[in-house]
């Protein structure tokens, strides 16, 4: 089996996660994030879509890490992303987490916003 290093350029991968918290690029961030190729910052949670907009032309889809479990975004957040050309994916947020590294490994154009667990 051949193992590759992963080089993740300027976008730093999810390393871990917990009860309020995750864990990127090795520091710890309280609280629900976004994180794109540009860095990490605060997200006020689904009211909050400017900085999910402001990705347009940068991103191709947005996984949505719904906390513990998977759960419904809604339906105004998901009509505002995608049409503003940014496609929307909601998932528990483990499972976001695992798809965006693994995106993020190949070059893809991808973000996270995170409700933690």
């Amino acid at each position: 089996m051949r193992l590759n290093e992963i080089q993740y350029d300027n976008a730093k991968p999810i390393e871990g996660y917990g009860p309020g918290f995750f864990r990127i690029g090795g520091e710890v961030v309280k609280g629900p994030v976004i994180v794109d190729a540009k860095g990490v910052a605060g997200w006020g949670g689904y009211s909050d879509t400017a900085p999910l907009l402001a990705m347009v032309g940068a991103v191709d889809v947005v996984f949505i890490g719904t906390g513990a479990d998977t759960a419904h975004i809604p339906a105004d957040l998901r009509a505002a992303l995608e049409d503003a050309g940014i496609g929307v994916e909601a998932m528990a947020t483990p499972a976001a987490c695992r798809t965006y590294n693994v995106l993020l490994s190949e070059g893809r154009r991808v973000a996270l916003a995170l409700i933690p667990v």
